[in-house]
């Protein structure tokens, strides 16, 4: 099952279910919103079911992309992880800093009460910042009680994402420093039209992971297209590790960190900052730039026929007031 969310003048816009061609739709007209779907989980789901049933008997109607909005476009709560080892590695070698204890993962809150969709261009102050993508999946949570295990919080991911989790590079050094978190490192993300349900990914969901590649272009260029299913930490320890001392509410978004391999070389990588890093461990300096303005990104996840579960992200970074 395929949601989405379209614009209708709120911030929280209107829930709608989704043909598994990506063409037409059907409103939920019980759960005005995504999230009040979330709150109520074990009901909504079937009714949402059934929705998605007659869409596959044909029925529905036609799908305007151009109005969708992020699946769930203000979240109560993101939290980001960065549950591949590689990518941690790399950044572990750059900066000569110790690796974090293996039987924890890491993981930050961030920005959540707005969430760009797949096509808004991106507004940012300066170049100067340092901008870069990182291309990640994320879950979405019914609502978890405090203390579950990584097996109990498997039940509890409902959805499943794909996120842009934009960065400014250089103001995050010295915001880490401070041992108080990201702030002004961290604008808000993007998310792919399409939120769906485990079941969908088949065999490519497995171990609490999502078993796609994540193929990354840069202004048109092939950027990188790494593996998503390498993570240190599945989605379900993440959600266990996070629910350690407290509830987590419906609609908790948890994000895997920037997709990366230990082959980089040869998949590719899903953020500027690790093509740097190896440029810098190989050639001694980073030649690749950040981003500029005008600059597109396009990020993607599709199946091994080249069909496409959460839709593309494609963006473009652009300066206020253009």
């Amino acid at each position: 099952m395929r949601l989405a969310t379209v614009s209708n003048g709120s911030a929280d816009g209107t829930l709608i279910v989704v043909s598994g061609d990506g063409t037409r739709c059907l409103t939920a007209s019980e759960w005005p919103t995504l999230q009040a779907a979330l709150d109520d989980w074990v009901r909504a789901e079937p009714e949402l079911k059934a929705l998605a049933r007659l869409l596959d008997a044909g029925d529905g109607d036609a799908l305007s992309s151009d109005r969708l909005m992020a699946p769930l476009p203000r979240a109560w709560q993101w939290l980001d992880g960065s549950a591949y080892r590689s990518h941690g590695e790399l950044m572990e070698r750059l900066f000569g800093s110790p690796p974090p204890p293996p039987e924890r993962p890491l993981m930050y809150q961030g920005l959540s009460h707005r969430f760009l969709s797949a096509t808004e261009d991106v507004i940012l102050p300066r170049t100067e910042d340092g901008i870069d993508f990182e291309g990640e999946f994320g879950v979405i949570t019914d609502f978890v009680p405090m203390g579950v295990t990584p097996d109990q919080a498997m039940s509890h991911i409902k959805l499943i994402v794909q996120i842009n989790d934009w960065s400014l590079r250089v103001l995050a050094q010295p915001e880490m420093k401070t041992g108080f978190g990201w702030v002004q490192a961290k604008p808000a993300c993007s998310v792919a039209p399409f939120a769906v349900t485990p079941d969908s990914l088949g065999e490519h969901w497995r171990d609490g992971r999502v078993h796609l590649p994540l193929r990354v272009d840069w202004n048109d260029a092939w950027f990188g297209a790494p593996l998503g299913g390498l993570m240190g930490f599945g989605f379900h320890e993440l959600v266990a590790h996070a629910a350690g001392t407290r509830d987590l509410c419906a609609g908790t978004i948890i994000g895997s960190g920037t997709v990366s391999n230990p082959d980089f070389r040869e998949v590719g990588s899903s953020c500027i900052a690790e093509r740097r890093g190896i440029e810098m461990l190989n050639e001694g300096q980073a030649r690749t730039t950040y981003m500029q303005f005008g600059d597109r990104v396009r990020m993607e996840a599709t199946l091994p026929d080249g069909k496409t579960l959460f839709g593309p992200i494609d963006q473009v970074v652009r300066k206020p007031n253009t």
